[in-house]
């Protein structure tokens, strides 16, 4: 599961040092290599949105000082992993930090969107290390279906499926995925 440090080392100065490429939105490191993640499109996006805006307004009442941000990195330097997740909850004053990723103790949930082109990488890889990172909670979201997951308990010993269109309970939030759009 994890990689030797060094390796890892390496792999975050060469990803820290790549050109920005037009289409290229995210770097990940995982399984000893550099993955390019294209640039989602709009409806994935959009889905980030409106689960971030829910999550928004109920954390002031569960967890004050908690954001649902999308674009931060999380990191586990003992795995050998770097994830850029679509959505994470986390407290807002991390951000503060000088370092360049999240670190995986300060995330309370992950939410992944997944794209058309790389669906088992949300469904099979990041599930994985999500789980080994020890963050509690990690929703998935499947424009192309219609459909997700909550993923919870310790290592996601527990998952329940739904459809657009339920009502989801995540932790202490509930998400109206009547608002989110398949991408057909």
């Amino acid at each position: 599961m994890s990689i030797d440090p060094a390796v890892y080392a390496r792999l975050r100065e060469i990803a820290d040092q790549l050109p920005r490429i037009p289409g290229i939105s995210k770097v990940e490191i995982a399984d000893g290599e550099i993955v390019m993640m294209m640039s989602p499109v709009r409806r994935h996006e959009l889905a980030v949105i409106r689960i971030a805006r829910q999550l928004n307004a109920q954390l002031p009442g569960t967890h004050p000082g908690y954001i649902a941000h999308p674009g931060a990195d999380l990191e586990d330097v003992g795995l050998g992993r770097l994830r850029c997740p679509d959505l994470m909850v986390f407290a807002e004053k991390a951000m503060e930090e000088t370092q360049p990723a999240l670190l995986p103790h300060e995330v309370l949930l992950v939410v992944e969107v997944v794209s058309k082109s790389n669906p088992e990488n949300d469904y099979e890889n990041k599930v994985r290390d999500y789980a080994a990172m020890g963050i509690p909670l990690y929703l998935l979201v499947d424009p192309r279906k219609g459909t997700g997951i909550v993923h919870d308990r310790p290592g996601y010993a527990s998952r329940r499926e739904f459809a657009f269109g339920d009502t989801v309970t995540v932790g202490p939030w509930t998400i109206d995925t009547s608002v989110l759009l398949t991408y057909a």
